[in-house]
């Protein structure tokens, strides 16, 4: 099975983990994290087969309208989903926004994004329960 791989770009606060990195994660998903823009445009360039890509809307060093233009220029068709932030001014490149993050409503979009993918990852959770239970 080819589980899809999203690209998390978070701010780093220290002392933390990524929380959205956790979320996608216990659905099985794979994920890249950057902690900047620009380390977000050097791993993309690295790995331009990603799924989609989970950008922070409040990044500090790169804007979040410049980090998504420069992933559509290189990957026009690549999903960029925008987690705003107060203040948030936009970002025309990204395919979708989410105003607060709300890890149900992120996982609803990435599962959308790869569905069948989604759904044999459902099946063998399921199969795995059903032999632990047996």
């Amino acid at each position: 099975m080819i589980r899809p791989c999203f690209l998390v770009i978070d701010r780093e606060f220290p002392g933390s983990i990524s929380t959205r990195k956790l979320v996608i994660e216990t659905a099985k998903f794979n994920v890249l994290t950057a902690y900047s823009g620009g380390e977000a445009l050097e791993v993309f360039a690295r790995f331009p087969a990603v799924s989609g890509v989970v950008l922070d809307g409040g990044l500090d060093d790169v804007s979040c309208e410049e980090v998504a233009d420069k992933i559509k220029l290189l990957q026009p068709k690549v999903p960029i989903i925008v987690i705003t932030t107060p203040g948030f001014k936009g970002c025309p490149s990204s395919d979708y926004q989410l105003e607060s993050f709300d890890p149900a409503k992120l996982l609803e979009i990435l599962r959308s994004l790869k569905p069948e993918a989604s759904a044999a990852i459902e099946k063998r959770n399921e199969q795995l329960s059903r032999e632990t239970l047996s």
